[in-house]
C-alpha cells in the first residue's frame, strides 16, 4: 500500500508540529505549508525538518494555497493555521478575519476544487461558546462568541459543515479546548507564567522576552497579569493532536468537543507554577487592567464523552502534570 500523505497548514506552530509528529510516526507523508516571510520561525519543527516537505504559501492568497494542493495531493488536510490570539484580535479584527475565516475558507474550497476525495480537518475553537450558555460545553452547545477570533473561528467552523452537507465532503471540526505545551507562543498565559517562574527559580529580575505592551515579561522580578479568577480548561497538545488524527479516521465526518472536562483559574496555574519551584506565587505576580480583556468568556468547560464513546479519545496528561513540563522547559531553556 502506498502511504498516506497528510498536508498541514500551520506546521510551524503548537498544534502542527505535534501532529507532524503523530503522522511520521504513522508512517504518512507529511507536507507542511509555510509563509514565506524574511524570518523564518522553524524551532518547533527543526528536529523533524529533514522529513518534512515544506511548501511557501499564504492564506491570503488563493492561488498559492491551490498549488500547495496539487503538488502534494493530500489524502489528509489539516487547517490548523490561524491568527490565535483571542486578545490580540480586538487589536487586529480585521486582519484575524482574513487569516482565520475567510483564510480557511480558502483552504476548504480549494481542498473542493483541487482534491474534493481528500479528508478536511478545522480547527475549531472552545472560544466560539463565548458568553456560555450553559455548563460544561459539548457540541449542541449554542455558540456565542465574544472576541473577533471566536466570532472568525464560528465563521470557518460554520463554513466546514456547510460544505460537508452541500457538497457530501468529509469536512469534520475538532472543537479543541485550551491546550497547550512548552512549544506555546510566550503571548499565551500558560507560557508566560510558567516562565516567569522559572525566571524566579533562576534569579532573572528582568526577562529578555517581551509582552504585549512592549514591557519585560518579567519585570523587577514580577509578571503582570490579567483576570486571574478566568477559568479555563487546559490540556496537552500533544494529547490533543491525536484527536485531530482520530477525527479524520471515521467512516462519517462529524464534530468533536476536546477537553479534559476540567477547570481551573489562572490562580491556580500562578500557585502550581511557582509551587513547584518551591516559591510563593504572591510574591511574583501583580494584576494589570492592561491585560484583562474588553469581553471575558465562560467558565470554558468540556463535556467530551462523545470523543471519548466515538473516538475512544481521552487525555493523557493532567493539569499538574502539564504545569511542571512546561515550567521544566522553561528552565532548560533559560539555562
Amino acid at each position: 500500500m502506498s502511504k498516506k500523505v497528510a498536508l498541514i497548514t500551520g506546521i510551524t506552530g503548537q498544534d502542527g508540529s505535534y501532529l507532524a509528529e503523530l503522522l511520521l510516526k504513522k508512517d504518512y507523508i507529511v507536507t507542511g505549508i509555510v509563509r514565506k516571510t524574511s524570518n523564518m520561525a522553524y524551532a518547533n519543527i527543526s528536529h523533524i525538518q529533514e522529513e518534512l516537505n515544506l511548501i511557501q504559501a499564504d492564506l491570503l492568497d488563493p492561488i498559492s494555497i491551490r498549488e500547495a494542493l496539487q503538488k502534494s495531493k493530500p489524502d489528509e488536510v489539516y487547517n490548523l493555521a490561524s491568527q490565535s490570539h483571542p486578545a490580540e484580535s480586538f487589536r487586529q479584527p480585521i486582519h484575524t478575519a482574513e487569516i482565520t475565516a475567510i483564510g480557511a475558507h480558502r483552504v476548504l474550497d480549494a481542498t473542493l476544487d483541487v482534491v474534493p476525495k481528500s479528508r478536511f480537518y478545522q480547527a475549531s475553537s472552545s472560544e466560539m461558546f463565548g458568553w456560555v450558555r450553559e455548563i460544561p460545553q459539548n457540541e449542541e452547545t449554542p455558540f456565542n462568541p465574544a472576541n473577533p477570533y471566536a466570532a472568525s473561528k464560528l465563521y470557518a467552523h460554520a463554513m466546514t459543515k456547510i460544505y460537508r452537507e452541500s457538497y457530501n465532503m468529509f469536512a469534520s471540526n475538532g472543537i479543541l479546548f485550551n491546550h497547550e505545551s512548552p512549544r506555546r507562543h510566550l503571548g499565551f498565559v500558560t507560557q508566560k507564567v510558567t516562565y516567569a517562574a522559572a525566571c524566579a527559580k533562576l534569579g532573572v529580575k528582568s526577562s529578555e522576552h517581551l509582552n504585549e505592551e512592549g514591557e519585560p515579561i518579567v519585570k523587577n522580578g514580577k509578571v503582570a497579569l490579567g483576570n486571574l479568577q478566568a477559568k479555563r480548561d487546559w490540556g496537552f497538545a500533544g494529547d490533543y493532536v491525536e484527536a485531530m488524527w482520530l477525527i479524520l479516521q471515521q467512516d462519517k465526518p462529524d464534530d468533536f468537543v476536546i477537553g479534559t472536562g476540567e477547570t481551573h483559574t489562572i490562580q491556580e496555574l500562578c500557585e502550581e507554577s511557582y509551587g513547584y519551584v518551591g516559591l510563593n506565587w504572591k510574591d511574583h505576580v501583580v494584576v494589570d487592567d492592561r491585560f484583562i480583556r474588553p469581553t471575558e468568556t465562560g467558565p470554558l468547560v468540556a463535556n467530551p464523552s462523545k470523543a471519548k464513546k466515538v473516538l475512544g479519545w481521552t487525555p493523557k496528561t493532567t493539569f499538574k502534570d502539564l504545569v511542571h513540563l512546561m515550567v521544566d522547559a522553561q528552565i532548560a531553556r533559560l539555562k
